[in-house]
């Protein structure tokens, strides 16, 4: 290459630099106006949550039922609702005896709501097949190993992760939208997950010296804790190192993305009273 192209190449490199950080600069005001235009904590929490790392991964999976990529109609519809904002609902009496608003959040929140126990432990059968995928062999609730409450963990490699340390996770699920997380999710993205977080250390801390715990804390709108995103990552590159599959790690987070919107249209539906319990 001559002397001139390269100077021209650099020069055409310098000039896509140079717009890029200008653009940045008009995108960064445009947020903080979109942010200052929302009065309430709902909106700003909702905008965080739809911002982070991975939390619409669903909207880029391919509807493939065989690989769990695939989202009803209904799923559908209350997970564009929930992340829009939008009216999913009339206003009505949840069972549980509270009042249910026209976005239909209650039900993502509701200790009585359907479906928690069974979104816990899809999330974790999630993460375990993917590690024995990863011909990482793996355990679900491992016999021996208890908590401050006398509690097990919800897995446990049996072979080293890091450090030459096994690893063992522990999985929760927190709603961005909740009355009591409000004040950490309408400031930072991911405040409820990371909340939740470190509540899961502090009840594994007899582990954690013998141990490398992660805690894997996912928000309702998608937001992932940072040492749980980071577990996840890890676990994406050792899939695509066993299996050749550079996609391995956008795979994982989207089947992991599917499964909380596919369980919040089960929370959000029970919220409503159904003929058999009339």
């Amino acid at each position: 290459m001559s002397i001139t192209s390269r100077l021209r190449s650099r020069s055409g490199r310098g000039t896509v630099e140079n717009e890029n950080a200008w653009d940045q600069v008009s995108i960064d005001a445009d947020v903080t106006m979109l942010k200052s235009s929302l009065p309430e904590r709902r909106q700003q929490a909702r905008l965080l949550a739809v911002s982070a790392p991975h939390s619409g991964d669903w909207l880029h999976a391919l509807p493939i039922s065989s690989c769990g990529l695939r989202l009803d109609d209904e799923s559908v519809r209350v997970a564009v609702g929930l992340r829009l904002g939008t009216k999913l609902c009339e206003e009505h009496q949840c069972p549980c005896g509270a009042k249910v608003d026209p976005e239909g959040v209650h039900g993502l929140a509701c200790r009585k709501s359907a479906g928690r126990t069974t979104r816990h432990h899809a999330i974790n059968d999630l993460v375990y097949r993917a590690l024995n995928r990863a011909n990482i062999p793996s355990v679900k609730e491992p016999a021996g190993l208890l908590r401050s409450d006398g509690k097990r963990p919800d897995g446990l490699t049996l072979i080293p992760w890091q450090g030459g340390r096994s690893a063992t996770w522990d999985v929760t699920v927190t709603d961005t939208l909740a009355e009591s997380y409000l004040g950490a999710t309408s400031t930072v993205a991911g405040g409820a997950a990371e909340a939740a977080a470190d509540r899961k250390e502090q009840k594994y801390m007899t582990l954690m010296g013998t141990y490398h715990f992660v805690p894997l804390a996912v928000e309702t709108l998608g937001p992932i804790n940072n040492k749980g995103l980071h577990f996840l990552s890890d676990l994406g590159r050792r899939l695509t190192e066993s299996t050749g599959d550079p996609r391995e790690k956008s795979f994982l987070f989207q089947r992991l993305s599917i499964t909380i919107q596919r369980f919040n249209a089960i929370c959000f539906q029970g919220s409503f009273f159904s003929s058999r319990r009339q």
